[in-house]
């Protein structure tokens, strides 16, 4: 769906962009994932100087968050396009923390290590079908609709 104007290229991939960090942060989800399928670490190769600096910034995540919110999300002279996109990345950052939570309870379980190895894998297909599917609308010039996530977005961003 577009509405709201029109896209032009550059905000197609500034809208792109947030969705990175999602993805890099669900990457600490994707290690069962990638010690049983080695060859999928090879999709992945272009992001490691993207992983290697997040991950050596401390508080990288946070810095990035309220960056985002402060500087992209509330500034209405941004295309609503990249804002909408931004909040939603924002929100999938918030969903992979939720699930974080989830996991270290459920891995506190004794004997659950095929639930934690199988949450931990959906969550990370998950992220990184939200990651193809979002960067693809994005660069369509469409809003990508994720159930429930959108839905907040769109009560957030005017």
């Amino acid at each position: 769906m577009t509405w709201r104007g029109s896209t032009t290229v550059p905000d197609r991939i500034f809208a792109c962009l947030p969705y990175l960090l999602p993805l890099v942060e669900s990457l600490s989800f994707a290690g069962f994932l990638f010690r049983q399928f080695p060859v999928l670490q090879l999709l992945l190769i272009p992001l490691s100087p993207i992983v290697a600096i997040y991950r050596s910034i401390p508080f990288a995540s946070l810095i990035i968050f309220l960056a985002l919110f402060a500087l992209v999300i509330r500034n209405e002279k941004i295309n609503h396009f990249i804002r909408f996109n931004a909040m939603q990345a924002i929100l999938l950052s918030i969903v992979l923390f939720l699930c974080s939570i989830l996991l270290q309870v459920v891995s506190s379980v004794p004997g659950a290590g095929f639930a934690t190895q199988t949450l931990a894998n959906t969550i990370f297909i998950g992220i990184l079908a939200a990651f193809v599917y979002s960067v693809a609308q994005s660069l369509l010039g469409r809003y990508a609709e994720i159930p429930a996530i959108s839905d907040a977005v769109h009560m957030q961003v005017r």
